[in-house]
């Protein structure tokens, strides 16, 4: 298997996904922001079947439409009094119908919008893995060094911004981030999938009730686990690599609840 390029690509793909969706997906999980990840991953949607129709790259596509939705999302949760789940449903059912009207404008469905649907190792070529590596380090050092921050923030906010804190950028800073982390991870994990890749693996690790940094490198154990797993179930079983990883990780959690259970 690991002699086809292809699964190369894919493998340090999907390391790369697992690490930031589940270092970034600790702090959402903190702030009970989960549904942004589903959010977002339609919004990369938008940009993917821009991407198609427009014959630029989705991937970057995706990126910028993440991002471009990610701040929307909290200048309306900043600016107005709206509860946050109720912003992220109104994002979430507006960015799936722009989606569908921008691919049926533009010819209709095809198989690479299938395979930013559901995921796809073959769907994954050198300038997506270079465009992960360098996202994925400067994501990963902004992250690491706000993590102190960040959990401050989502313990209590109010008492992160007494202290001095600027919490507006940083709620912006983690925002992008986490619109960042799901754009590039669409073609491996599927955009209706990567939210469970940035949510499980986080609850999972939460279940055994250790410290704040043992807690992120059992989530990061994890997620590298549960899609590199995936990646081998969907070359042997030949199913999506989305839906694959995504059963990994339930397995994960499912044996967590077991060992945990009181």
């Amino acid at each position: 298997m690991l002699e086809y390029d292809f699964i190369q690509r894919a493998i340090i793909a999907g390391i790369i996904i697992a690490i930031l969706a589940s270092f970034s997906g600790f702090f959402i999980v903190l702030k009970r922001y989960s549904l942004i990840g589903e959010t977002l991953s339609h919004a990369s949607l938008v940009g993917v079947a821009v991407g198609i129709v427009s014959s630029f790259s989705p991937l970057y596509m995706a990126v910028l439409f993440a991002l471009a939705f990610s701040f929307i999302i909290e200048y309306l949760k900043l600016k107005y009094d709206l509860y946050s789940d109720s912003i992220l449903s109104i994002i979430l059912s507006g960015a799936l119908a722009f989606a569908v009207i921008i691919v049926s404008v533009g010819g209709g469905f095809n198989n690479s919008l299938y395979n930013y649907l559901f995921g796809s190792i073959l769907a994954v070529d050198i300038d997506d893995l270079i465009l992960m590596g360098i996202v994925g380090i400067i994501s990963f050092i902004l992250l690491l060094f706000n993590a102190n921050r960040f959990y401050f923030i989502a313990y209590d906010e109010e008492v992160a911004k007494v202290s001095g804190l600027n919490v507006v950028f940083l709620n912006f800073l983690l925002v992008g981030i986490v619109s960042i982390v799901i754009s590039i991870s669409i073609s491996v994990v599927g955009s209706l999938l990567i939210g469970a890749l940035l949510v499980i693996p986080v609850n999972s690790a939460l279940l055994f009730r250790l410290g704040f940094l043992k807690t992120i490198l059992l989530s990061l154990f994890f997620s590298t686990i549960s899609v590199i797993s995936g990646i081998v179930l969907s070359y042997y079983i030949s199913i999506p690599s989305g839906a694959s990883i995504v059963l990994s990780v339930i397995f994960i959690f499912i044996v967590s609840l077991i060992l945990n259970r009181k």
